[in-house]
């Protein structure tokens, strides 16, 4: 497996999920957006394990460093998914954005670098409304963007038991941190630990691995987001004014 999340870079015109958030419901107890895309796409639960595998693939990321990529392709069909739409990104088209975004290098990148290119429409023909970051503190909020809108697009600290654990199928737990970078996407969560998508598998970690690990989240709107009734409780107008200032 490789890795490729490069440093949280800060840009003081990406938006708060908090101030469009006031109004959403509290969250559920546990919740799953696979089991959604399973109901949509007609899986039946002894197909769930294998699908999991051809939805969301590796898409190259035991060779080199595109997890960010990998992150919006699953994205893409967890967002599909939902719609009733089975979409899984060409593995081709996640590393060709991957080559994109870092000049041809397989040097890594930046969470912000590839959603500032998707919401820019640089990824066709899977736009997206707008992102809002997320405080990783928040488990409230981090809850309640899954289930509004399916994952939430995070990056974390590698620990010395990153893939010991995941080669093990055990949740990931606090740990040293090794100085390299991680993205996955965020689908599910109960009280014990949260659901994520990485390396062809779904892979849970502790909120004690969260909060050690975790340093930075984001909602991702997909463009169905603005439609009425889409997720209720949740500030469009607001945010849609506030897109207008930064995006010009």
């Amino acid at each position: 497996m490789k890795f490729g999340r490069l440093s949280k870079r800060a840009d003081p015109r990406t938006l708060e999920f908090a101030k469009y958030a006031a109004a959403l419901p509290p969250p559920p107890a546990q919740f799953s957006s696979l089991d959604q895309v399973f109901s949509k796409l007609g899986i039946a639960p002894a197909q769930q394990a294998a699908a999991i595998a051809e939805l969301f693939p590796m898409d190259l990321n035991d060779t080199i460093g595109d997890c960010t990529c990998a992150g919006l392709a699953h994205a893409v069909t967890v967002f599909s998914g939902k719609a009733g739409i089975r979409r899984v990104p060409p593995t081709a088209n996640v590393q060709a954005l991957y080559y994109a975004l870092t000049g041809g290098r397989d040097t890594g990148c930046d969470l912000l670098t590839v959603l500032n290119a998707w919401r820019s429409r640089v990824v066709k023909p899977d736009e997206i409304l707008a992102f809002v970051e997320i405080s990783s503190a928040n488990h409230t909020h981090i809850r309640q963007a899954i289930e509004t809108f399916g994952a939430v697009y995070l990056g974390f600290q590698v620990t010395d038991q990153t893939l010991d654990q995941f080669n093990a199928g055990q949740p990931w737990t606090p740990g040293s941190p090794t100085g390299d970078g991680h993205c996955v996407l965020a689908v599910g969560y109960d009280a014990q630990t949260i659901g994520v998508l990485t390396w062809g598998a779904l892979q849970q970690g502790t909120w004690a691995w969260w909060d050690q690990c975790v340093d930075e989240a984001y909602a991702v709107l997909p463009v169905q987001a603005e439609k009425p009734g889409f997720a209720p409780g949740f500030d469009f107008n607001t945010l849609s004014a506030d897109l207008a200032l930064v995006t010009g």
